[in-house]
Formats: C-alpha cells, sequence, structure tokens
C-alpha cells in the first residue's frame, strides 16, 4: 500500500514538473511574440474567451499578457450594450411613419407663417385630408425662437349664442398719430361683426357704431364691455334702446372679456405688429384685409381646427395642393386645386 502512495506521489509530482515546464515553455513564446508584434491582431472568438474566463476564473489576470485586463472589462461592457442593443431593437409594430412629402409640407407651412403654432399648422393640414397628429406636426415644425388665456366660463359658455363682446384698441402711425380701433365680436363662431377706425372717440360715434353693426332685428341679447369712460349716456341709451342688455367686467379686469382682448391680440401678432400704418384709410384696408383672412381662412382651436365661416375639407383625390399668399404674404391659404 505504502509502495501504491509513494508511486501516485511520484506520478503527481512528475505531471505537476512537465504542467510547469510546459508554461514556462508557452510564456518564452509568448515574451518572443510581444517583442516580434506590439499588437497582436485578436479576432472575436479571442475576445469572447477571454470574456467568458474572466467570469469563470478569479485569476485570470495573472495569465493574461497580450492585452491589459482593463481591455477585457471594456470588451465585457461592449457586449453588454451590443446585447441590450439587440434586445431593445425595433420591430415591425409602431407608429406609422409620416411621409417625406407631408413632412416638407409642415416645414414650407411653418416657415412661410412664422405666426403659426402647431394646431394652426394640424388645422390647415386636416382642411386638406391630410391625417396627422399634432404631436406629429410639431416634431417636424421649424423651430422659430419664439412663446401664448383663460376664461370667464361659466356665464361666456352659458350665453355663447345670443352674446358680442365690445372693445377698443389703439395703433400708432408712421407720424406717431394714435388711432382708435372699436371691434364688435359675436363668441358664438367668432366672428367679427364689426370694425372701424377714428382719432377720436365718442360716446355717440361708439354708439352709431353699435347700431351699424346690428341693423333691424339682429340685436344680440347680451352685450359684455369693460368700464371705460367712453361708453357714455349716449352709448348706453342707445343700446338699451335695442335691447340690448349689457354685462360690465370689473375694474382692471381684462381677464373678464377674454374673446375681445383675445382677439386683440390675434390681430396684433397676425397682422398689426408687422405693419407700418401711415393713415387711417390704410389701417382700415389692412384690417379688412386681414379679416377676409381671418373669416374665410383662419383655423381656430376653439372651432374644433374650423373658421368662421365654415371650410369644407378637401380630399387628396381633389388635386395638388396650392399655397395662396393673404395679407400681403403675412400669411397662407392652403387649398387642393384640380390639375
Amino acid at each position: 500500500m505504502i509502495s501504491t502512495l509513494l508511486r501516485t506521489l511520484i506520478s503527481t509530482l512528475v505531471s505537476h514538473r512537465k504542467l510547469a515546464l510546459e508554461n514556462l515553455a508557452l510564456r518564452q513564446q509568448i515574451v518572443v511574440l510581444q517583442r516580434s508584434s506590439k499588437r497582436p491582431r485578436l479576432k472575436m472568438r479571442d475576445r469572447v474567451f477571454w470574456v467568458l474566463l474572466s467570469r469563470i476564473w478569479s485569476g485570470w489576470r495573472d495569465s493574461l499578457s497580450f492585452v491589459k485586463p482593463e481591455t477585457v472589462i471594456r470588451w465585457h461592457r461592449k457586449g453588454f450594450r451590443l446585447y441590450w442593443t439587440w434586445k431593445s431593437r425595433r420591430t415591425a409594430q409602431g407608429r406609422t411613419t409620416v411621409s417625406p412629402e407631408v413632412r416638407k409640407l409642415i416645414r414650407k407651412m411653418s416657415r412661410a407663417n412664422p405666426l403659426w403654432g402647431a394646431p394652426r399648422v394640424h388645422g390647415e393640414l386636416q382642411k386638406l385630408g391630410i391625417e396627422i397628429s399634432q404631436a406629429a406636426v410639431s416634431k417636424y415644425m421649424v423651430r422659430h425662437r419664439k412663446p401664448p388665456s383663460q376664461s370667464w366660463r361659466t356665464f361666456l359658455d352659458n350665453h355663447v349664442r345670443s352674446l358680442v363682446s365690445v372693445d377698443f384698441f389703439t395703433v400708432t402711425t408712421v407720424t406717431f398719430r394714435v388711432l382708435f380701433v372699436f371691434v364688435v365680436l359675436a363668441h358664438d363662431r367668432r366672428r367679427v361683426v364689426h370694425l372701424n377706425v377714428t382719432d377720436s372717440p365718442t360716446a355717440k360715434w361708439t354708439a352709431q357704431q353699435i347700431v351699424e353693426a346690428f341693423p333691424w332685428d339682429t340685436a344680440p341679447r347680451y352685450l359684455l364691455r369693460d368700464r371705460d369712460g367712453i361708453y357714455g349716456h349716449e352709448f348706453v341709451g342707445k343700446v338699451r334702446s335695442m335691447g340690448i342688455r349689457e354685462v360690465k367686467t370689473a375694474p382692471r379686469s381684462p381677464w373678464q372679456n377674454p374673446y375681445a382682448e383675445r382677439l386683440i391680440g390675434t390681430l396684433r401678432r397676425d397682422c398689426l405688429d408687422h405693419v407700418i400704418i401711415r393713415s387711417e384709410n390704410h389701417l382700415r384696408r389692412v384690417l379688412r384685409a386681414y379679416l377676409t383672412y381671418y373669416h374665410g381662412c383662419r383655423t381656430h382651436l376653439s372651432l374644433e381646427k374650423d373658421s368662421p365661416e365654415p371650410r369644407p375639407v378637401e380630399l387628396p383625390d381633389q388635386g395638388k395642393i396650392i399655397e395662396i399668399p393673404m395679407v400681403g404674404g403675412l400669411h397662407h391659404r392652403y387649398t387642393r386645386q384640380a390639375a
């Protein structure tokens, strides 16, 4: 039995000696290789081998000579990224892509109409029969350097079909003369019922504008206005004689007359801020040109992306899309024209 153990011990020592000599010979060859080739060419399977070896053997760093241990760690991280890139790859399902023609049209509209936001462009596309989400429109619009009222809702919503708002705003001419613009707005379809310009407004002149705005039996039930002194006794008497009930906003509370304030803001942003007014007649012409666009073309959020004078939806088979300049090129109408 002792002899058997002795033979086993001797064979083990001999095998360990052979293994040590073999390792020594391999290491010497690696040193020669490193002297002759400073950067050995490693294939993908070599990298995978060392990555797997680093996962199962803690002493892998001691036997690594070709590359640094940090390189193997980098290979492992790269493999991790590639694995998750493959795992999260895009499948066949997903959102439908927006065609290049529609993307080009969105950019063309936003360039030609820098005052428009995504809702306005989206409304125009709907009128052209192009089905696309507003979020997609916003994604493909040209970015301009620019930012956007809350409502006195209870009364306004309950009486929207029988309610009009009136208000004044001022415009300065090229010679620094101040002109006053009086507007009458019907709430139901955001229609400008009447608009006029003067350089010296009076209660009598203002009362006459109401008469011109509502001839015969077209007077509304309610009229919403602020407490400006221009609405004097003559104005109040004329409105009462027409059977109109006045609703006055609180002092210094323009937010209580939001539709008229919004209209005035629209007139400024879309038109007057981009035009130098020469005279009273010039201002009337500019405003009339804009109101033609406002009533017949401009889409409104509150009207479900329709215009005050409803526009039909034009389907793609009705022809190609053409661009019609309006308000001197400040805005455009897009329509389909048969070939």
